[in-house]
């Protein structure tokens, strides 16, 4: 019987590897043994990271409104509590960019903040400051104030149209109970139709 080699194929296997390797220090794109550990850590490596890079940037953001906030006279926590407060739903990758590229309109946001903090604002003005802030903004902030004014079409045509909330979801459930006034802590899904039926 002849004697089968594998010479070919563990060669291409070690190149394959070398290849993915290139650059690396020292003997780690050099020896087949280091090159293969060391891509292996960097897979895990990566592969940490790549959720790390999410946080990197929700801190980066934060730290930019919270300058853009003292410049305003105001607290990071308090002004993100009064937009709360106030129904304006923007969020900080928008909020940080509003900060470095338009000073004013973030002024303005913070007027609303301030107000929500003290309970004056109605939801009227909040729908007007929002559109006043995005004219300023990027792209990104445009689009997603489209779509939020689209979900909202779809939402109020829904309401006109015979509701059936056992279709729904918790989520949208909560939101119409918010809208109605109505306490949802601790409601299920049943009691939250229920309270919603009445």
């Amino acid at each position: 019987m002849a004697r089968v080699k594998n010479g070919a194929v563990t060669k291409a296997r070690h190149k394959k590897v070398l290849k993915a390797a290139k650059g690396y220090f020292g003997s780690k794109h050099r020896l087949y043994k280091s090159a293969k550990e060391q891509l292996m850590h960097s897979g895990q490596y990566a592969f940490r990271d790549r959720k790390q890079k999410k946080r990197d940037f929700r801190k980066l953001w934060i730290t930019r409104i919270n300058a853009a906030c003292r410049e305003n006279e105001i607290s990071y926590s308090r002004f993100i509590n009064g937009l709360s407060k106030a129904g304006v739903e923007v969020n900080r990758k928008m909020l940080s960019e509003i900060a470095i590229n338009d000073p004013k309109a973030f002024t303005e946001l913070v007027n609303v903040a301030k107000k929500g903090l003290e309970g004056k604002v109605a939801a009227s003005k909040v729908e007007s400051t929002n559109e006043v802030t995005i004219k300023g903004a990027s792209k990104t902030a445009k689009k997603e104030t489209v779509k939020k004014e689209e979900k909202e079409e779809t939402k109020k045509a829904a309401k006109k149209e015979a509701v059936d909330y056992s279709s729904m979801t918790v989520a949208e459930l909560k939101e119409i109970a918010k809208e109605k006034g109505i306490a949802t802590t601790g409601l299920k899904k049943a009691d939250l139709v229920e309270a919603l039926n009445k």
